[in-house]
């Protein structure tokens, strides 16, 4: 039952008060659905409000056209369910979001036990279309929650209560669809354009509001505001950052019907962040960890990952892939010289002996996910390596479920410090993984004979992570980047034939990378931009472009 403080209770008898209904719908799923806005009905007739609103497809439960055009039949029984809840709607008045028998998006308004009125794709819905007299607006939202998104969503309804003089009440879906993951955060703001209720973030909740008497409550802090230009200071974000990806893998696997996610740990970053994320999600019991040593595998490496389990209470175990490397590479070598004879050509440089202890390690956990019921491999990428193609398919791209793969390397350092300071139990990842330069430990660097370190295959996280932001918010050129003076320079002072020399590689590497992000599996998208191929879509033909590299 919805929890409502006694003072407000006192103030509902005087009536004109809405409910805001944010809830967590399945995309498709119409009986889960509207058993759902039912139960939400149900509760606020027994507090005696006048309105309940629902997210726009609150029905659906997602924008789902092309599943509209090939499933036609579900318009029908969107229209039946409808009529079902409106059997509820005998002593309050509903507006819930649906595809009409058209597919166009619509509203439907349920009153006195059936629907009462039809109306098409509104950007707001005017209190009049329930009764006469003092008007204020209605606006259903399915907006996602990306990086300073919230800020953007609230300045845009100030204006819209500024222009049209009236109260507005938007509300807003939660929990997540795929890669969308959404914050909730409903919204009432009064017509001089003064936000006075706000629900919780990423949960399920109804908010009790009246527009006229600015009664609501404020549940959830005032979002913080994006900077107006790359930081290092991710400060403002991270609480949102990792709600929103928890949501995501919770949902993802509820909704898919999934328990169990099993992962490399590598003592890594990516890894370890991935790890906290999913035991935060599912729960230490439905969590488990492969170290997955290679003979070049550092001992701290493998203590760092048993450490870290340890600390998370997930299930761990530790499988060498010596002997599985051995073997495929024997086999790849005799293969190798039949191939030879006909094309009379071999790669100077080959990082086929990467790729297998990439694609060993996969064999581990995609094995242990087909063994035991319910679970699947995690893909552990972050973006920045993504962006970069530094990554192998089949390898530690593949997997059911990709947590981290819109977070940078920069954010996930500060990520992993932030989990440390505010997760329940604090300090979970031992200070060696948040100190040690990232790499993947697949081959020997020829130039110090030691392990090769990401940073010396690619270029300083920090720059590329710049050149990424650079891109992705302010859309700016290769001369533009190289007219731009980076946080990385400013700390280094490097040269201009460095600079262009990073740049050349970061344009190679993302053009010739392209088809890679074609056949990740699912991601939950964060930042304000990604390479997500829901979100940004580049045909892979498209690589010959020079983006103008000199």
């Amino acid at each position: 039952m919805i929890e409502i403080d006694s003072e407000l209770k006192e103030f509902i008898k005087l009536g004109g008060f809405v409910g805001l209904a944010q809830i967590n719908p399945i995309a498709g799923n119409l009986e889960y659905n509207s058993n759902k806005i039912s139960e939400f009905i149900e509760q606020a007739s027994l507090l005696d409000l006048d309105i309940i609103a629902f997210p726009k497809n609150a029905l659906l439960g997602f924008e789902m056209k092309d599943f509209i055009d090939r499933y036609p039949f579900i318009l029908v029984e969107s229209k039946k369910w409808l009529e079902k809840i409106a059997q509820k709607c005998t002593k309050i008045s509903a507006l819930i979001g649906f595809y009409d028998e058209d597919k166009n998006q619509a509203y439907a308004i349920l009153r006195s036990g059936k629907i009462d009125k039809i109306l098409k794709n509104c950007e707001y819905i005017t209190s009049k279309e329930f009764h006469d007299g003092v008007e204020f607006l209605i606006k259903p939202e399915a907006i996602p929650s990306r990086a300073g998104s919230q800020i953007k969503r609230e300045e845009a309804l100030k204006q819209l209560a500024i222009k049209t003089k009236r109260p507005i009440l938007e509300v807003n879906q939660v929990g997540s669809i795929d890669c969308w993951s959404y914050s909730g955060q409903s919204l009432a703001c009064d017509e001089n354009g003064e936000i006075f209720a706000r629900a919780k973030d990423f949960e399920e909740q109804l908010l009790i509001v009246n527009p006229f008497r600015k009664i609501g409550g404020k549940y959830s802090d005032y979002p913080k505001e994006a900077p107006n230009s790359f930081v290092l200071d991710y400060s403002w974000d991270l609480e949102r950052t990792y709600k929103s990806i928890v949501q995501s893998i919770r949902d993802y696997f509820t909704k898919c019907g999934l328990k169990r996610a099993v992962l490399g740990l590598s003592g890594g970053l990516d890894s370890t962040v991935c790890a906290v994320l999913l035991t935060d999600a599912l729960g230490k019991e439905n969590v488990f960890g492969v170290s997955m040593p290679s003979k070049l595998t550092s001992d701290e490496s493998k203590s760092d990952a048993e450490i870290l389990a340890k600390n998370l209470g997930i299930g761990f175990a530790e499988a060498p892939i010596k002997e599985m490397y051995k073997t495929t590479d024997d086999c790849f070598q005799n293969l190798f010289k039949e191939v030879e004879t006909k094309w009379n050509c071999r790669y100077k440089e080959s990082f086929t002996s990467d790729n297998i202890q990439a694609r060993s390690r996969a064999m581990y956990l995609f094995g242990i996910a087909n063994e035991f019921a319910s679970c699947i491999p995690i893909a552990t990428s972050d973006k920045s390596e993504l962006y970069m193609g530094y990554a192998t398919i089949n390898g530690d791209m593949s997997g059911g479920f990709a947590p981290i793969a819109d977070v940078t390397k920069t954010k996930l350092f500060a990520l992993a410090r932030w989990m440390n300071e505010n997760r329940m139990k604090k300090n979970a990842i031992p200070e060696s993984i948040i100190l040690k330069r990232p790499g993947a430990e697949l081959a020997i660097d020829p130039n110090t004979g030691k392990t090769l370190c990401a940073e010396d295959a690619l270029m300083p996280y920090e720059f590329l992570d710049e050149i990424i932001w650079r891109i992705e918010n302010w859309n700016e050129s290769y001369s533009d980047l190289m007219k731009a003076e980076f946080i990385y320079e400013k700390k280094m002072n490097i040269s201009k034939e460095q600079k262009q020399e990073w740049l050349n590689k970061f344009y190679r590497r993302m053009s010739f990378a392209l088809f890679k992000g074609v056949i990740m599996p699912p991601s939950p998208i964060v930042d304000s931009h990604s390479i997500n191929k829901v979100d940004y879509f580049q045909p892979v033909t498209s690589s010959s472009i020079n983006y103008g590299i000199s």
